[in-house]
């Protein structure tokens, strides 16, 4: 038995002997002794600072807590109460507020608590941001108020009241820099949970990537997913107010020149466009369709004497296009107007249209435009008073004489686009060109053929950074010709699918020309963002159906 005992020793002896240092070689017993010490001074000091945390926190919670009416969180608000309380916004604040005492709801973009007795927080009201502080005093503040401001979670939406003063030095990660909120009240409005991303993750410009390649890229499908939360970046809400910006100069200049606003049907009991990029839907006991775009319902109120119109609203293409610039459901600003001898009358008016479009979107946004640029930067868009013209002849010169095969018919397709817009702004030192007399052949059939150029149309393209924004056309008026074009169509349209639409021309309509513009695509290509989903809402697309 002692023999065993013995050799049992013995081997735990060599074991512990075989513990190897840095150096790949065995401790020695002296060592390993002195390892042992190491390792059992770590564990007292371990307890030790264990110990004195619980002595602390049991101190803090033992001390009175003279703040418990200044912060915590709120009710649920279930419309309780209307105290009429004026909220400031926190876009309003400059050094002429300094000394009053401010009521303002925000999010918490971030809580940094700094030592036992500061807190500070960067306070969100969409795009704009300024530093409050929660300082711990002897008669207001409480360490439990300060612990408090320091555990809410980020996104959170916070009820602040606070003091503003005069900040020490210029606070530059906010956008009011030289006053800050001395809280005096917090409360929590609606606590967020943990997010998917963060908001800094989300907004970090791609130059930080090359420095650092290990920082977190929120990828964009991870961004759709989570739209909710993803619109919340001070880039995305630059993004949909220049978004507000478009329809709102469309609809200015529009209404300065007697245009009238009208909405039409989304839902038709033929495709308007004919096709089959057309979304079927159940309608009662027959079949109907979602509207590719209200080109019949402007032309009949140009028919009913309406003379100038347009139209904001959503339009479907049923058309399994995985590219960075289509999507299954856009919004179309559409107008039609009628003209005395020309459709070129038209044209002076789609003009002045973009011209008042991009310089509005120039000097009315330009605090958005150098917001999204810190995160997406880009080369300002050029473009000139009097927008250029080309006809369908001279752009195929072009390109034939940039070496490009190209016959005197064929359609542009978008590298084509590309590569035209690459020639006009080298030529001509613009991003913005207007295109007109199409081969029709390539043109719906409403569109009017050029009399004196066979083969060819009187429509047109608007192109931004070489991409196409804007497609028109004179209509063709007359009935009966009308009827001959949809029955020559590709494939043939039956006359009795779109009796309604060719009736309104049998009873007299004027001459009349219009266009569709692709909202999405006019910001995503002002912006050159790259992506025509970062200029949707909520994109759809053949394989997005949600949120």
């Amino acid at each position: 038995m002692a023999a065993v005992v013995d050799a049992v020793v013995d081997v735990a002896q060599k074991v512990e002997d075989m513990i190897l240092g840095e150096d790949g070689k065995p401790l020695s017993k002296s060592a390993l002794k002195k390892l042992e010490k190491e390792k059992e001074k770590e564990k007292k000091k371990l307890e030790r600072d264990a110990k004195l945390a619980a002595e602390k926190a049991a101190r803090e919670s033992a001390s009175p807590d003279y703040s418990t009416d200044r912060y915590g969180n709120l009710p649920v608000n279930m419309s309780q109460e209307r105290t009429g309380r004026i909220r400031t916004k926190i876009a309003t604040l400059t050094e002429k507020n300094i000394g009053e005492t401010i009521l303002l709801r925000a999010r918490v973009q971030t809580s940094r608590p700094t030592g036992s007795k500061k807190c500070f927080l960067i306070l969100r009201q969409g795009t704009v941001t300024a530093q409050g502080v929660v300082t711990v005093d002897e008669n207001t503040i409480s360490k439990q108020m300060q612990k408090f401001a320091s555990s809410i979670s980020v996104e959170s939406l916070v009820l602040v009241e606070a003091k503003v003063v005069k900040a020490l030095q210029k606070v530059t990660s906010c956008t009011v820099q030289d006053v800050e909120l001395q809280i005096e009240k917090l409360h929590v409005v609606s606590a967020a949970a943990r997010l998917p991303f963060t908001l800094e993750d989300a907004t970090r410009p791609d130059s930080e990537y090359e420095k650092d390649p290990n920082l977190v890229r929120v990828k964009l499908d991870t961004r759709l997913d989570n739209r909710p939360i993803d619109l919340r970046t001070v880039t995305n809400h630059a993004i949909f107010r220049m978004q507000h910006g478009v329809c709102r100069l469309f609809r200015e200049f529009l209404e300065q020149n007697d245009f009238v606003e009208i909405h039409t049907p989304k839902l038709l009991g033929a495709a308007s466009e004919g096709g089959a990029n057309v979304f079927k839907v159940e309608y009662f006991n027959e079949k109907a369709f979602l509207a590719q775009s209200p080109q019949f319902y402007k032309q009949m109120m140009i028919t009913s004497d309406f003379g100038k119109v347009f139209e904001i609203a959503p339009v479907f293409r049923a058309e399994n296009s995985q590219t960075h610039r289509h999507m299954t459901e856009y919004v179309s600003l559409d107008l039609e107007m009628e003209f005395e001898e020309h459709y070129h009358e038209v044209l002076d008016v789609l003009d002045g249209l973009f011209v008042h479009i991009i310089k509005g979107l120039k000097e009315r946004y330009a605090h958005e435009i150098e917001v999204i640029k810190r995160q997406l930067p880009f080369d300002d868009f050029e473009y000139l008073e009097k927008s250029l013209r080309l006809t369908y002849p001279e752009a195929v010169k072009m390109l034939r004489d940039a070496g490009v095969e190209f016959g005197d018919f064929d359609d542009l397709s978008t590298e084509k686009e590309r590569i035209l817009g690459q020639l006009v702004k080298e030529k001509y030192h613009t991003d913005f060109f207007m295109l007109d007399k199409f081969p029709l052949a390539v043109r719906p059939f409403y569109t009017m053929p050029d009399p004196a150029r066979p083969g060819y149309s009187n429509s047109y393209d608007f192109f931004m950074r070489g991409e196409e924004i804007l497609s028109g056309a004179q209509r063709v008026h007359d009935p009966n010709l009308l009827q001959e074009r949809a029955e020559q169509n590709d494939p043939p349209i039956d006359p009795e699918t779109i009796l309604p639409y060719l009736d309104a021309f049998k009873y007299g309509a004027p001459p009349h020309a219009g266009g569709g513009i692709g909202l999405e695509r006019v910001l995503m290509l002002f912006l050159n963002l790259g992506n025509i989903r970062r200029t949707s809402l909520f994109p759809r697309d053949p394989h997005r159906l949600g949120p």
